[in-house]
């Protein structure tokens, strides 16, 4: 059985992994207050310099860490290839968990992670952390009261270009360790914002490319997705941009949302039709955060499902549903058709 702890004490998790997205995971820990017991690292050189860094135990192992330091959550911030096995291993120890996207490398997977979870009765919640970033959160607040009426088109981009690097580690670049490449990495963020925004696809057409000759998996890619309601969408990532963009469009019959880091500091801008009445005339309502969330936000969302029951922001379905579009546009690019979606349909393990 999961661990029960007074509300009032402070929340006890430990982190799986250590590497770059771990740091995100560890300041929003710390900014919530909780008390990160450990972390399991297998690489020495990574263990040594967080131990140093976070002045927080590093352990060789989950199992490790399970066994000698006591917490009652932990956040999966492997490699793809180690998200199944961490998982279950923590839901079987009776720890609630925070999964990095994607949830994992196949749909089966996916599905045992959340049959396990609910077995367990822990919660499973899927670090598709922009569905707790506010401006987000605000478009979809403008897109359930109407505000720009019926939803025609959405786009979403999400692209970097490895901080300059001219290589990629090998965790992501290997299909081995990461099961995908710039879609699975970065578009799996935009498949979860899609459904988010728009509800369920109802097919979705795609092409991929590799144009790094040290990778094994696509480093750009474009979707076109068909809503179940109408809508129509395209889906953007790549590895070949130049520094780091991030973005969303949604259009409808009355008006436009418009986000992105592209032109400096992100804001939401709503347009919609002035008085006026030109073609050209419109007006411009910005919605502007000092702080827009995100990660702190999406870990203190976990702690609330956790020690509250709130609802889980990012469910592991929510990750299954955003898995099974990316390996939709894989099957769709290689064999060059459309693909008709099933969202929600059980999946065999």
């Amino acid at each position: 059985m999961p661990n029960s702890n007074p509300t009032s004490s402070p929340f006890r998790v430990g982190l799986v992994g250590a590497g770059g997205i771990a740091t995100t995971h560890y300041k929003g820990y710390i900014a919530a207050h909780a008390l990160v017991m450990g972390f399991a690292e297998p690489f020495e050189s990574t263990r040594i310099l967080r131990e140093k860094e976070w002045c927080v135990k590093g352990f060789t192992s989950l199992d490790e860490m399970l066994v000698n330091a006591q917490l009652e959550a932990v956040s999966v911030c492997t490699p793809n290839a180690f998200h199944f096995e961490s998982t279950i291993k923590a839901a079987k120890a009776g720890k609630h968990i925070l999964c990095e996207k994607p949830l994992s490398m196949s749909l089966e997977e996916c599905s045992e992670m959340i049959r396990v979870c609910a077995e367990a009765g822990v919660v499973l919640q899927t670090n598709h952390h922009l569905r707790s970033n506010l401006l987000v959160q605000k478009a979809k607040e403008l897109i359930e009261s109407g505000a720009i009426g019926q939803v025609s088109f959405v786009r979403l981009r999400q692209a970097h270009d490895w901080g300059g690097s001219k290589s990629v580690r090998p965790s992501f670049g290997l299909l081995e360790n990461s099961g995908g490449g710039t879609l699975l990495d970065n578009g799996c963020h935009m498949m979860d914002l899609a459904r988010y925004f728009c509800g369920e696809v109802g097919s979705l057409y795609a092409r991929t490319g590799r144009l790094r000759p040290d990778i094994e998996v696509e480093d750009v890619g474009v979707v076109s997705l068909e809503f179940q309601n109408g809508a129509i969408g395209s889906v953007e990532a790549s590895w070949n941009a130049v520094g780091w963009e991030e973005g969303f469009w949604i259009y409808g019959t009355d008006g436009a949302l418009e986000c992105t880091n592209r032109l400096g500091k992100r804001t939401l801008r709503h347009v919609h039709r002035s008085s006026g009445g030109g073609w050209a005339d419109v007006d411009v309502t910005l919605h502007d955060l000092f702080d827009e969330g995100g990660h702190p936000l999406a870990v203190q969302n976990f702690i609330r499902s956790v020690r509250e029951g709130a609802p889980v922001v990012c469910t592991g379905q929510d990750g299954l549903e955003s898995v099974r579009l990316v390996l939709a546009a894989y099957e769709s690019a290689r064999e060059n058709r459309p693909l008709e979606i099933r969202a929600g349909q059980p999946v065999g393990v």
